[in-house]
């Protein structure tokens, strides 16, 4: 008998970032931080982008930041009807406030109003049993446009 499978895609776990996914599952996010000119690094890499050391650790963050852009998704793109039920949805690029940009859907708040100069926190959603992916949530209101 076949394990039956989720509805939305699940994220590639790779050895690079499993530390990332495991964090995940646990609702905890973490990034990479590199030990010599610590700076927190997103997406996770073999080295530093800035200063090239290898000397990467896996810490949290604050959890908090700024909307620099978003988009709002009408339309499924690939073969996951689970995501049509969701339409629309917020996808936003995330400036964190420990200086990494990262992107994810926004949840808890009409699409329309997502927009640069939102306050927005992660939180997660559960996929399947074992995963999880980040997601933001606003901390306030919408700023007027």
């Amino acid at each position: 008998m076949s394990e039956r499978q989720p509805e939305k895609p699940l994220p590639e776990v790779t050895p690079l970032n499993k530390p990332f996914w495991d964090a995940a599952a646990r609702h905890e996010f973490v990034v990479q931080r590199c030990r010599r000119c610590g700076r927190f690094i997103w997406y996770p890499r073999g080295s530093c982008p800035y200063c090239g050391s290898r000397d990467l650790e896996w810490t949290r963050p604050r959890e908090t930041g700024t909307v620099y852009a978003s988009t709002i998704a009408r339309v499924v793109v690939g073969n996951s009807p689970a995501w049509e039920k969701e339409m629309p949805y917020a996808v936003a690029i995330v400036d964190m406030d420990d200086g990494f940009r990262i992107y994810g859907r926004v949840l808890g708040i009409r699409p329309e109003d997502v927009r640069p100069g939102l306050r927005v926190r992660i939180d997660f959603e559960d996929l399947a049993s074992g995963v999880a992916v980040p997601v933001f949530r606003p901390l306030g209101r919408a700023p007027d446009p």
